[in-house]
């Protein structure tokens, strides 16, 4: 429950120079970050600010990672701003108090997951399905912030080929000086991404495009800037809501948490393996639970773990979560002290670093990796992709979830299937597809499942048996269960269903490897007493048995065949 109380005693004086160096980096990079995500999410920057201070604490206590960098994120900004803006109108006092209510919303959904040991959930988002929805949440935040690069101010669209469109239309009006802004700093950020690697790019845009609206007196030829940032350190409070607001804001909360979640604990675990520890996924819940409660208490919105923070972090040198603590302490220094040179900051640096920020998340190297090793899951990733763009985030995470779904189930009715040979000189059988010298049983004819029997792939494996007995013709069926890890009740009447067509075709089917969880399932339903004789331990002594027509052994425990007990004790 507390992390910290493992590593603060043990703390060695050697890692505080490279915690110290850590903190004072990734400061310097998240304190324009957190105004630009607080901007895309619709809010002012200090809310920003905000969270990127007592959260990031409390992340250090409650939190497993040394190295993952809390705050706020785009992804998880893009959702705040996607949920918020149909309910509460954009720069009231309801919108910041909605946006901090989701905080708290979001916290609650991960310490519930957390605590009740649920954390496997979010594995039901697969990997190529959250790379297909996260390139698209990164185009269509990188789109989002085309007007600031643009100055223009089109009409909010719910859908992304409406912003789109609504872009197009005003492309007319674009003010030049916010252009030349905007397009200076991508460029910045892109060079020293690729040359200049330790110096924080963001940092260097939000100073220079503040000296340059100041030296060219840029806000009155129509630059738009943040404006005066209040000096107040974050404090405690609870924000007000009522029941058909949280009622609105929960799906939100539980699209944020898996998202927000999975990217955390990818990062977490990446950086994990490298520097030997272990991060545990329901304490990562509970940490990232306890992060988010303090942003909503301390008026800030959703935060999670960041991709781009935590390598700076990791690279800067950190060592323990101390470096975190460092970072949120320049954070609070810079709301305290720093503020007023922050007005004239433009709205179109801070679309700039967002825009930089996101073109990572479009990985295309991971799609290329995704489609060498199993092409069949594109189509969860493409599903994914086209949902988000087309129907919006929202949905499109849905949308999401279910392709992943989908896809499990439609693996599963189909699963793989092979036609065994013998391996001459041995006593192995292998696919023939894959070894073409395995010869094939004259009396015999041996298929192998490898796929738990349930009710999703019942109706196409017994399609299958019956279509093999047809090829065993007067011979026997031998069944290789090895790669059969579990049968539920819909399996079992499908098998008892084989049987009785097999003994009325004259085919004899007889099992080998049959696992005990399997076993235990057949003992019970009556299946395993009606092949009396025709259970063997491996196939090879399936075989023999059939060739040589001997008896089955009297003693199956001594044969390996099944455990003394019918039943588990």
């Amino acid at each position: 429950m507390l992390p910290i109380v493992q590593w603060a005693p043990a703390y060695r004086r050697s890692d505080l120079r490279s915690d110290l160096a850590a903190g004072l980096t990734v400061g310097a990079m998240l304190v324009p970050q957190a105004m630009a995500y607080a901007l895309l999410a619709g809010l002012p920057p200090e809310v920003g600010l905000y969270a990127s201070t007592v959260p990031v604490l409390v992340y250090a206590i409650f939190g497993t990672s040394r190295q993952l960098a809390v705050g706020p994120v785009a992804i998880v900004s893009l959702l705040t701003a996607s949920a918020l803006a149909p309910l509460v109108e954009e720069g009231t006092a309801g919108y910041l108090a909605a946006a901090a209510l989701l905080a708290l919303l979001v916290g609650l959904v991960h310490l519930v997951l957390g605590l009740g040991r649920l954390g496997f959930l979010v594995n039901f988002l697969s990997h190529s399905v959250l790379v297909g929805f996260t390139a698209a949440a990164a185009i269509i935040i990188g789109f989002s912030q085309v007007k600031h690069l643009l100055g223009i101010s089109p009409p909010r669209s719910e859908h992304f080929y409406g912003t789109v469109i609504d872009v197009a239309r005003l492309l007319g009006e674009v003010n030049v000086a916010t252009l030349i802004v905007g397009a200076t700093g991508l460029i910045t950020l892109f060079v020293l991404k690729r040359w200049v690697k330790r110096v924080p790019g963001a940092l260097v845009v939000v100073i220079g495009s503040i000296i340059a609206v100041e030296l060219f007196d840029l806000e009155s030829r129509g630059v738009k800037v943040v404006g005066d940032i209040p000096d107040s350190l974050p404090m405690f409070a609870i924000p007000e809501f009522g029941s058909s607001l949280v009622a609105n804001l929960l799906p939100t909360a539980l699209v944020i948490t898996i998202v927000g979640f999975m990217e955390s604990i990818a990062v977490a675990k990446v950086y994990a393996r490298r520097h030997r520890y272990d991060v545990e996924a329901n304490g990562e819940l509970i940490g990232l639970g306890a992060a988010n409660l303090a942003a909503g208490v301390f008026g800030g919105y959703p935060v999670t773990g960041g991709f781009s923070r935590t390598a700076v972090n990791d690279n800067a040198g950190a060592r323990t979560p101390l470096a975190s603590i460092i970072t949120a302490g320049i954070v609070l220094v810079t709301i305290a002290f720093l503020t007023p040179l922050f007005r004239s900051l433009p709205n179109a640096a801070l679309g700039a670093i967002i825009i930089a920020a996101v073109v990572g998340l479009v990985d295309i190297t991971e799609m290329r990796h995704i489609a060498r090793v199993k092409r069949t899951d594109l189509v969860g990733l493409g599903t994914a992709f086209l949902a988000t763009l087309v129907l919006g985030i929202e949905i499109g995470i849905g949308v999401a979830v279910v392709a992943s779904m989908l896809v499990v189930f439609a693996r599963m009715s189909t699963p793989h299937t092979a036609v065994l040979g013998h391996v001459q000189g041995t006593t192995n059988y292998r696919n023939i597809d894959r070894f073409p010298e395995a010869e094939v049983d004259a009396e015999a004819h041996i298929i192998r499942i490898d796929a738990a029997l349930s009710f999703v792939n019942a109706v196409n494996i017994k399609k299958l048996l019956l279509r093999e007995a047809e090829a065993a013709g007067e011979g026997a069926l031998v069944l290789d269960a090895s790669g059969i890890n579990d049968i539920d009740a819909t399996g079992v009447e499908m098998f008892g269903e084989v049987l009785t067509e097999l003994e009325e075709r004259g085919v004899s089917l007889h099992l080998s490897g049959v696992k005990g969880p399997v076993r235990d399932v057949l003992r019970r339903s009556g299946i395993w007493d009606r092949l009396e004789n025709r259970i063997h331990a491996s196939t090879y002594e399936a075989i023999r048995a059939i060739t040589t027509r001997s008896a089955a052994p009297a003693d199956q425990v001594a044969a390996g065949i099944d455990e003394r007990h019918p039943e588990p004790v």
